[in-house]
Parts: C-alpha cells; sequence; structure tokens
C-alpha cells in the first residue's frame, strides 16, 4: 500500500460499528447435530430457549464436543457459524437440563478451546 494510505483506511475502519451486534450469549448443553442448517439451528433455540431473540447468539456443540455452531439473531434475520478444533475439544457442560449464559470473555476462550468456566475478570485464567 502506499504511504498515507493504511493510516486512512485503518482511520475510516476504526470508526466503523460491529457488523453483528450481540448483548448475549447463550449456551444449550444439548448436543446438535451439525449437518443441521440454519432452519434446524433456529427450530433448536425456539425450543430450548423459547425464543430466538434479536441480538442475541446461541451456541451448541456436537456431542463429541470438537465442533460448534452459533446462531445469531441481528434483529433483521438470523446468521449461522460454524466452527472445529483441529484436536481436543470444546469444554461444554454436560448437564443436559441446563442453559448458560456466558460473558464476552468467557465466549472468547470458549471459542478457542480454552477452559471458559475458568476465566474470571480481565480474561485472567484462575483454575485448570
Amino acid at each position: 500500500m502506499a504511504p498515507g494510505r493504511c493510516s486512512v483506511m485503518c482511520s475510516v475502519a476504526a470508526r466503523l460499528a460491529p457488523m453483528i451486534r450481540i448483548d448475549a450469549l447463550w449456551l444449550s448443553t444439548e448436543p446438535l447435530d451439525m449437518r443441521a442448517g440454519t432452519e434446524t439451528a433456529l427450530a433448536r433455540v425456539v425450543a430450548v430457549f423459547g425464543a430466538a431473540r434479536p441480538h442475541h447468539a446461541y451456541l451448541f456443540a456436537n456431542r463429541r464436543a470438537n465442533r460448534m455452531k452459533v446462531l445469531v439473531h441481528d434483529g433483521i434475520g438470523v446468521w449461522l457459524a460454524a466452527r472445529r478444533l483441529n484436536s481436543g475439544k470444546f469444554v461444554w457442560p454436560r448437564d443436559a437440563a441446563t442453559t448458560a449464559t456466558l460473558s464476552r470473555t468467557q465466549f472468547d476462550a470458549l471459542v478457542l478451546g480454552l477452559p471458559w468456566k475458568n476465566v474470571g475478570e480481565a480474561g485472567v485464567i484462575t483454575v485448570l
């Protein structure tokens, strides 16, 4: 890039709003078949959480906990994203009757495959 262009582009990028606003993150402990598409995942969200609320993200893992899908309602439509770990597993609760609310720091740790339950303030992991 030509000199000066990066600073202009970086300045513009810094002023842009996030593409998808997420106000709450919900974790389902019941496994989801990773072949499920948007409609099936949305039906599961409605069944488990009662409704897909705007600006909420809903996380599901497969039975082996090495794949995850995230369904986000952005207020206009829904987005479905998938994540797969090449090795290891996501740290996922096993109590099928439970749903959990995650902080942004815990979500970031979960997506990386870290022990998100032990992440405290400022991203500090307290227990392994």
